[in-house]
């Protein structure tokens, strides 16, 4: 992927993208940044974070785009957010995920800052992540088959990529405690009624309900529009930019927790995490050494406080 000499949109075959397809239309104005990884139901790696930031850059940058497009391919899923099979490679080190956070940061700034309207075609299921990438665009049309829904607090994951931020914005103080808390699906008409997405479409209209709405928006002043944006973006920006560094920081550390490892094994291996236990570490219980079989060791500790023997992995000494 060629790194721009200058802020000017090229042709997007030049850009070499392989997780993203990105196309213009000069006949429409509109151009189109689809994630293209419906075998992943179009979950976020880095790569693909790298690449929707370019693609956000230089629609930007393109005077002949009057809206910008986001969406997913095929139609199973708009987005499921990060990927949990990437994720399990980063919990060795906290920076790890710290530099993938920033990816991720750079993405959505580039997307929030545009400069011109954005519309998510939601053209499925839509999960953690990908409801942040939705609500970070203007406006949103969702199929009335598919659903909205965050499992982060399942998986091992703080939704403070947007989402924490932007949910009690969006549709209330006690309805974004609901969607964060609780993880279950908010159905097509309950993500209407509660203001979460714009419209609700039967699949078979999703397209010409998205370019009649594109349409509209390009029959508007760009500058006008633009700023009309930024004003609309304020409490977005404010809640934003007093939360996301150190949301960064924390799921970074927490990237490497007891709790992230089980959520991630449990995810792959298809069943649920072990709550109780993960509890029990916690509070100083259930953990014993195999060595000298002192009991109530912290879920943290590398050495057993009474004999120095060196503890196995966490969850090897739950009984």
């Amino acid at each position: 992927m060629a790194e721009p000499s200058a802020p000017l949109a090229v042709d997007p075959e030049t850009l070499g993208f392989e997780r993203v397809r990105y196309a213009k239309d000069a006949a429409s104005a509109v151009a189109t940044v689809t994630i293209d990884r419906p075998d992943v139901l179009n979950a976020f790696d880095f790569q693909t974070l790298r690449e929707l930031g370019r693609a956000f850059e230089d629609a930007s940058w393109d005077d002949t785009i009057a809206a910008v497009v986001v969406t997913g391919a095929g139609e199973r899923a708009f987005c499921t957010g990060a990927d949990l099979d990437e994720q399990a490679t980063m919990g060795a080190t906290s920076g790890q995920y710290w530099r993938w956070m920033g990816a991720f940061i750079e993405m959505h700034d580039r997307l929030r800052n545009i400069g011109k309207p954005t519309i998510a075609r939601i053209n499925g299921i839509c999960v953690g992540g990908g409801n942040e990438l939705q609500m970070a665009c203007d406006l949103s049309v969702l199929v009335d088959d598919a659903y909205i829904r965050h499992v982060g607090p399942e998986h091992g994951s703080v939704p403070a990529g947007g989402a924490t931020q932007w949910l009690p914005i969006l549709v209330g103080d006690r309805r974004a405690r609901e969607i964060l808390m609780l993880c279950e699906p908010i159905k097509p008409i309950q993500a209407l009624d509660w203001g979460l997405v714009s419209r609700v479409v039967p699949r078979a209209d999703l397209d010409e309900t998205v370019a009649t709405m594109a349409a509209n928006l390009r029959a508007k002043l760009p500058e006008a529009l633009r700023y009309t944006k930024t004003q609309l973006n304020w409490w977005r920006d404010l809640a934003w930019s007093q939360t996301v560094t150190h949301a960064r920081d924390w799921l970074a550390i927490h990237s490497t927790a007891d709790e992230t490892r089980e959520a991630v094994a449990a995810f792959h291996e298809k069943r649920a995490p072990r709550y109780d236990e993960l509890r029990r570490l916690q509070a100083g219980e259930g953990r014993v050494c195999p060595s000298c079989g002192e009991r109530g060791i912290s879920a943290y500790a590398a050495h057993c406080p009474g004999c120095a023997a060196e503890l196995p992995d966490v969850f090897e000494a739950i009984p």
